[in-house]
């Protein structure tokens, strides 16, 4: 397993390096090893499915706040995303900047989220899955959100979403919320 530092303070992307013979390829996704090596969470309390029907699908971009800020694993297991994170932590040296990267099964990267960052993604194809690990059950009390457009983040999507629900849609601006 390969482990790339993002941009963004405490974000990795982790390349999985599979073993090939006649059937295919194993690899792992995660080592609970290697993650406590490297000062990272290694325990997931919950795992979630996000399935998509149609691409240029956006979610996002959400958080739980503390005291029950979720370390997130996701990866996309069909179709093709652009994933992006947002350091939303105010003491962060990167706090407000976005990373974006494409997840798909065929280059089997695995993003690992702080607590703290807000994720969101467009799919790119029809039948988009993301598979979740989260360190923390769902607290609807520490739900946060903020906009996928919002100029304080002035995140550069590929696209104009053609599905976005009500919700994600129509948050504040991130400066007001604070």
């Amino acid at each position: 397993m390969l482990y790339h530092e993002t941009t963004l303070h405490g974000a990795y992307l982790l390349e999985p390096q599979p073993a090939f013979d006649e059937r295919g390829y194993f690899s792992r996704v995660w080592c609970s090893d290697e993650l406590v090596d490297r000062g990272l969470n290694a325990t997931w309390v919950q795992s979630s499915i996000s399935f998509n029907e149609k691409a240029l699908t956006l979610r996002g971009m959400h958080y739980q706040a503390a005291p029950h800020a979720e370390v997130k694993l996701v990866r996309c297991t069909s179709g093709s995303v652009f994933d992006v994170i947002v350091d939303v932590r105010e003491d962060s040296e990167t706090f407000r900047k976005w990373f974006s990267v494409e997840l798909n099964p065929e280059n089997n990267r695995v993003l690992y989220i702080p607590g703290g960052f807000a994720h969101g993604f467009l799919t790119l194809q029809d039948h988009s899955v993301l598979e979740y690990h989260m360190s923390e059950p769902y607290h609807p009390e520490c739900a946060r959100n903020v906009r996928w457009d919002d100029p304080a983040f002035g995140i550069e999507w590929p696209s104009v979403p053609a599905v976005i629900s009500d919700r994600d849609r129509n948050h504040a601006d991130f400066t007001s919320a604070l």
